[in-house]
């Protein structure tokens, strides 16, 4: 079966360290990491490190249904790309590059074959947009 790639993006008003932070810190991972305001992210564990864990939980807030998300990271360069395998054994890769004041944030992922493709690209870019929201709200 051919995999499919599905990308998604998003421009950051904000520096490559700052996105980088906002992006790879539990206690931000927790305030972004849904795609609209009737989901939540209870809990965030992340390592960013070749070999370290990432682990979320996505919960709706009405707690009708939840999942978790679990990845090893395979590379990390801070600030610029972070490459990871799911624990369905897909892999990500998302890349930070700075363009002149601001951060475009890439993200390039293997469709699973459970949902259509453009809801899985909706769904990953819903959480990519609020993070964009997230860090251009907060500087801290």
């Amino acid at each position: 079966m051919k995999v499919i790639q599905i990308t998604i993006e998003a421009t950051v008003n904000q520096s490559p360290e700052m996105v980088w932070e906002h992006y790879t810190h539990s206690k931000h991972i927790v305030n972004w990491n849904f795609a609209s305001d009737d989901w939540h992210c209870p809990k965030a564990e992340n390592n960013p490190i070749v070999g370290g864990t990432y682990f979320s939980r996505m919960e709706a807030k009405d707690g009708s249904f939840g999942f978790d998300f679990r990845a090893v990271y395979d590379e990390v360069i801070p600030n610029e790309k972070l490459v990871y395998t799911l624990e369905d054994g897909r892999k990500v890769t998302t890349l930070f590059e700075k363009i002149g004041n601001t951060t475009q944030v890439t993200t390039v992922f293997e469709a699973e074959n459970q949902n259509p493709v453009d809801l899985q690209k909706a769904g990953w870019q819903a959480i990519l947009n609020n993070f964009k929201s997230y860090v251009e709200g907060n500087n801290g």
